[in-house]
């Protein structure tokens, strides 16, 4: 057990001013830190003095870091701040565009290596203000960029504007037919009982005829989200559009898994967005942990199948198809789960490569009992789901439209 050293940080010491510092680029990077976190952090830092280093991340973590989703910008900033000044501008000048080739650059965060850029700290006094003329007139708007934008590379404000997007998405999922049927002058059946009970009026004259037509209604959509490490930023984008789409329609059934499942429908039903995703984060006690797909899968067409999968259900399937555990299982399950449903699409954040190849073990066992395969890695790829999913197949609607 390490033995913390406190240290008196009245002084003359930047270790206050450090931290402080800390704290501003952490809100640059789009975490919700004030005064009084700061004063916080200054504290544990005080507590906690020039031990270990691990003691003094975790006492910054406890400050700072309130849901799972936070914990990833945490961790680049902290990487970044808290280390050599000459390590952090090279970090820094490998995010900017075409400063060194792919294989070079580390996964850092937009909105990390903006709010830890040295371009924050210039003082507009000592700048001579230019004029620039632009020519627009072969350029992109700032909204066209940011629909085809990886939403692993938008910087906190553009992952703000996307969110604002997000939330005024509609999902138009296809109408089906149901056993059910209306009464309708226009009808192409008739409508034997309707027809006698006119004909009772009638007192046995000519009876008129009733028509009647099936009564359509969209199929409930089950969406299974992927939340462990590698997947964790795409799917906290994908959870803002699953949002949008719950208080938009009836009968979405939503579930989250990394090394668990966890349903989180009820708690996606609240109207403020931010208060649910608050919800869904302290329901999910394995958010960017590892991926058991197999196990969770098992789990749910043993618990919730027979629930929500009535009435011909639509499946999003959103993963990385990295399965961590046991891949014996997860063929029987994805088979089980494909029978079980109208339409079984799988998103995949993978296929934004060029060279993407199905050669993981989890990938070939899904893939081959799938209806469709798309990425979701921006907008533009959100989009495109209400198109797969308002493409009605011919046998889909000739399934219940029998005699």
């Amino acid at each position: 057990m390490s033995r913390l050293t406190p240290v008196d940080i009245s002084g003359g010491g930047k270790l206050a001013l450090n931290v402080m510092h800390f704290a501003r680029a952490l809100r640059a990077a789009g975490m919700p830190v004030g005064p009084g976190k700061t004063l916080e952090a200054v504290q544990a830092a005080a507590l906690v003095g020039l031990g270990p280093r691990h003691d003094f991340y975790w006492a910054m973590h406890a400050v700072f870091v309130e849901r799972a989703a936070q914990r990833d910008v945490f961790d680049q900033a902290f990487r970044l701040f808290w280390r050599n000044p000459a390590e952090l501008r090279r970090m820094t000048a490998l995010t900017a565009p075409g400063a060194a080739p792919k294989e070079d650059q580390e996964k850092i965060s937009r909105r990390v290596a903006d709010a830890l850029s040295p371009d924050n700290d210039v003082n507009p006094q000592d700048e001579q203000e230019v004029e620039v003329e632009l020519d627009t007139s072969q350029t992109y708007s700032a909204m066209e960029i940011l629909q085809e934008m990886d939403f692993e590379s938008m910087s906190a404000e553009e992952v703000e504007e996307a969110k604002r997007v997000i939330a005024e998405m509609r999902l138009p999922i296809m109408q089906v037919p149901t056993r059910r049927f209306a009464t309708d002058p226009r009808g192409a059946r008739i409508d034997m009982r309707a027809t006698l009970r006119a004909g009772l009026r009638s007192s046995g004259g000519m009876l008129p005829l009733k028509y009647r037509r099936p009564v359509t209604r969209h199929p409930p959509l089950v969406v299974l989200c992927d939340i462990s490490g590698s997947m964790s930023r795409y799917s906290r984008m994908f959870l803002h559009f699953v949002h949008a789409i719950t208080n938009d329609r009836d009968r979405v059934h939503s579930f989250i898994f990394g090394t668990r499942l966890t349903n989180i429908t009820r708690q996606l039903q609240n109207r403020d967005v931010d208060v649910a995703l608050d919800r869904v984060a302290q329901a999910a006690l394995d958010w960017s942990g590892g991926t058991r797909i197999g196990e969770s899968l098992h789990d749910f067409n043993r618990l919730w199948s027979r629930r929500v999968l009535g009435q011909g259900a639509v499946v999003l399937l959103i993963t990385d198809g990295l399965d961590r555990g046991d891949i014996s299982g997860l063929e029987t399950e994805i088979v089980r789960l494909h029978q079980s449903c109208r339409r079984l699409i799988w998103l995949n954040p993978l296929l934004r490569f060029d060279g993407f190849r199905p050669e993981a073990r989890g990938v070939k066992a899904i893939m081959p009992h799938v209806d469709d395969f798309r990425a979701v890695h921006s907008l533009s790829r959100l989009r495109d789901i209400g198109t797969a999913l308002s493409q009605a197949e011919d046998s889909d609607w000739q399934a219940l439209n029998v005699a």
